[in-house]
């Protein structure tokens, strides 16, 4: 799928990406639908990235904004994924999904509101392209998502790699 077809692929994207300070796409296969994919990225919670929020809690002090301590580790089944807009999903709230084609949610803070979008590709092997899609709403938010980039990419593509990941008690079967 081309870059323009898949913004033009989800209802409201398009008006969605015009305002957008940045975004960014990344890509992965794997053979699971997309409920198993964005319960397996949501689920991802490794010591590491713990330990990289509680960086952020210092560092959101030097700027003046106040994190509401550190997201614990969610279990998130397939079958409780939301589609409902409005429906919560961890710190996200969905914001717009169709079964089996895309799901999208977003968090809002002081600084900025970050996007969460996973759209598929269906073929022989899912093709999963994740979008994070960041709007600025003070000064505070450029500053902020440009120290946290280089760990945003590392922690999106790994979350990537978990949503592909099969249940172990499919991979044994």
């Amino acid at each position: 799928m081309k870059k323009d077809d898949l913004f033009t692929a989800v209802p409201n994207l398009p008006k969605l990406l015009e305002t957008a300070d940045h975004v960014d796409v990344k890509t992965i296969t794997g053979d699971v639908a997309l409920r198993q994919f964005i319960a397996g990225m949501l689920t991802y919670s490794p010591g590491w990235l713990k330990f990289l929020y509680g960086v952020r809690w210092f560092f959101v002090r030097l700027l003046g904004m106040k994190q509401e301590g550190v997201p614990g580790g969610l279990n998130v089944k397939p079958e409780n994924v939301s589609f409902v807009t409005g429906a919560p999903a961890g710190f996200f709230t969905v914001q717009m999904a169709e079964e089996g084609r895309y799901w999208f949610a977003a968090a809002s803070e002081a600084h900025l509101t970050a996007h969460l979008g996973v759209v598929m590709e269906t073929g022989q092997t899912n093709r999963f392209h994740v979008l994070t899609i960041v709007h600025y709403h003070r000064w505070t938010g450029p500053v902020y998502f440009n120290v946290i980039r280089p760990f945003h990419h590392i922690v999106v593509r790994q979350m990537m790699k978990a949503g592909v990941q099969l249940p172990l008690r499919l991979q044994e079967a």
